[in-house]
């Protein structure tokens, strides 16, 4: 019909009966701790199981708690947690942002340098072969092609 609500707060945990009536009895069974109507109050709890039971009259609820408690804890509400995932995905975004643009800068030193040779093995090419049908007219060398000029028919 319902269920036990439950809040820890540092050492202090805070049962509350499913049952919703005045005159509700705990037992705690070997628990110490200070019964108020409807909730049941643990101060510094030690982590240590325990049974407990609310009644009115003949209805019984029963909880077997198990709740692993810190003084030293910190709690975190949602917004708390939304701005620390926004801060570190914006803090990554910056890394790669930079890393991009120095990388990108280092490229533009190297070519600038003129060293776009590849960076194995060092292969030199012997140059081009001059295509003897376009090569260039040279001074004093008019006389080779001279003989190029239109026949007549």
């Amino acid at each position: 019909q319902g269920e036990f609500l439950v809040e820890i707060s540092g050492t202090t945990v805070t049962i509350t009966c499913p049952l919703e009536d005045e005159g509700i009895r705990w037992d705690p069974s070997g628990t110490t701790g200070e019964a108020r109507e409807r909730k049941f109050i643990i101060e510094d709890h030690d982590s240590t199981p325990a049974n407990l039971t609310c009644s009115l009259g003949d209805k019984k609820r029963r909880l077997y708690l198990n709740a692993r408690v810190c003084a030293n804890c910190e709690e975190l509400d949602a917004l708390m947690v939304a701005g620390i995932v926004t801060a570190d995905l914006l803090v990554t975004l910056g890394v790669l942002i930079l890393v991009y643009y120095f990388s990108k800068e280092g490229k533009g030193r190297a070519s600038a340098a003129g060293d776009s040779r590849p960076r194995g093995q060092k292969v030199q090419r012997p140059p081009p072969v001059p295509n003897p049908d376009y090569e260039p007219i040279r001074k004093g060398q008019r006389e080779v092609y001279a003989g190029l000029g239109p026949r007549a028919m």
